[in-house]
């Protein structure tokens, strides 16, 4: 039986979708393209009538993770007085570190990333520019156009600290990286060098 355009597309973007938090969940050799369609409630049959080759979708939904990161920061700053404590606390919370299909893309895959082709590595590279440009804008005091210094340190601080927290079994110890690290993003975020 023929799928319509519309139903192609829409069975498209939920295998996207489900491989956008897979991914996140059991990183990109985790799982295979069975389990991926069967996450978005298809058959494994209609794959390669989407997509080139599981790259392809590895690349698609990590694009699409990595937007939904920044939107999530960009919208914590809008609906906030502080928009820079809003993103650290959104990022630098318990909750975050327990949404690991949900959460940041760069925690969840960014050492499997490395180790990927250069077609999934992009979306990683676009993402983390957006995350250095929303970072600048929300700075007290930006250096200058392009000159992501602290925001660089910023987010490198920020991924890490969720990455260690979500590593410990020690719950008290996870949450002091994640305090420590708040911490640090502000007194970056703050300092005129």
């Amino acid at each position: 039986m023929r799928v319509s355009r519309a139903q192609a597309e829409a069975n498209r973007e939920a295998v996207i979708n489900a491989a956008s938090r897979l991914f996140r969940e059991h990183g990109f050799d985790g799982i295979g393209l069975k389990d991926l369609m069967k996450g978005a409630g298809l058959t494994q049959g209609g794959f390669y009538k989407q997509f080139e080759s599981k790259d392809d979708l590895a690349a698609q939904a990590s694009r699409r993770a990595m937007e939904h990161a920044t939107l999530r920061w960009s919208a914590a700053a809008a609906a906030s007085p502080d928009p820079l404590e809003a993103v650290i606390d959104l990022y630098l919370s318990p909750g975050h570190r327990e949404m690991k299909g949900e959460g940041c893309p760069l925690v969840a895959l960014g050492s499997d990333a490395a180790r990927q082709s250069e077609e999934v590595r992009e979306p990683f590279q676009d993402g983390i520019a957006a995350h250095l440009e929303i970072l600048d804008q929300l700075m007290p005091a930006a250096e200058g156009p392009g000159d992501h210094h602290k925001a660089m340190a910023m987010l490198s601080l920020m991924v890490g600290a969720v990455t260690i927290s979500r590593i410990l079994k020690d719950e008290e110890m996870s949450l002091r990286f994640l305090s420590a690290a708040a911490g640090e993003v502000r007194r970056i975020a703050a300092s005129r060098e």
